[in-house]
């Protein structure tokens, strides 16, 4: 790997391990954006993978949001515009990977760092692990998706305490209000992340997998329930077209585990 790596990828029992590598505490900065957009778009057309983990490099910290000291050297407005496009680019990019995100939490997940996990399907979290949206005390808001998504996670009136208050979460209290999926021992966030895209891989068929996020995701964005349920129409319109819907029902049938080729 390259020196200025700043964002890893390694393959493991074909899920891809996806670490972002920036010490002290992994912050995130144009050039950490840019890496992390090119390892979306490869992981995304690799083939072999069948799902993504995201953590972070080092034992400080998963991310610990936006690199702050480069911000204060941009001093023209268009500059940090520019990197508040680039980030919701990037997170907006790594939702809608059409495989299953998995983000191992392993330590702090502050600001852009929380939003970064906010980006991905499900969230595993070390039990010392730790979460803020402090955003508002720089004059600043969650503009990485932040203001969106941790209310569609945990509420609205959840949301706005938690993003006006810039108030630290504990795992505990994070699992509590729906903002991460699991809570596990201190170094086994990453296992635990890989065992549920394994358990996914090895028995849903990829091509639905990938249609069900597709909807999730949609139908959040929508104004009504009916628009999302014509989106469930649509995409079953193309399921039924498929071999693997073929095979699933085969398979359950025959009661044998059914294997998906992803056609």
């Amino acid at each position: 790997m390259a020196e200025n790596e700043l964002v890893k990828v390694r393959i493991e029992d074909s899920i891809g391990i996806v670490t972002v590598d920036n010490p002290p505490v992994n912050a995130l900065n144009s050039s950490v954006l840019e890496q992390l957009d090119k390892v979306i778009d490869d992981v995304s057309d690799n083939k072999e993978i069948v799902g993504i983990v995201l953590t972070g490099g080092g034992n400080n910290a998963f991310c610990a949001g936006a690199d702050i000291k480069s911000f204060a050297q941009l001093t023209d407005p268009n500059d940090v515009l520019a990197v508040i496009e680039l980030g919701q680019k990037v997170f907006k990019k790594l939702s809608g990977v059409g495989k299953p995100v998995v983000a191992a939490i392993n330590g702090a997940a502050y600001g852009g760092g929380n939003e970064l996990a906010l980006a991905c399907d499900i969230r595993i979290s070390s039990d010392r692990a730790r979460f803020s949206q402090p955003e508002v005390n720089l004059g600043l808001i969650p503009a990485w998706g932040g203001t969106q998504r941790l209310s569609r996670l945990v509420g609205v009136s959840k949301a706005k305490e938690l993003i006006f208050t810039g108030q630290f979460v504990t795992a505990q209290e994070a699992y509590r209000i729906g903002m991460v999926n699991k809570v596990v021992p201190d170094g086994e966030e990453l296992r635990a992340a890989s065992d549920i895209v394994r358990q996914i891989a090895s028995r849903a068929a990829p091509l639905a997998i990938k249609a069900a996020k597709e909807i999730i995701n949609a139908g959040n964005d929508e104004s009504t329930l009916e628009e999302g349920l014509d989106l469930e129409v649509e995409a079953m319109k193309e399921l039924v077209k498929t071999e693997d819907i073929q095979e699933g029902i085969k398979g359950f049938t025959e009661k044998r585990q059914p294997k998906f080729k992803g056609k």
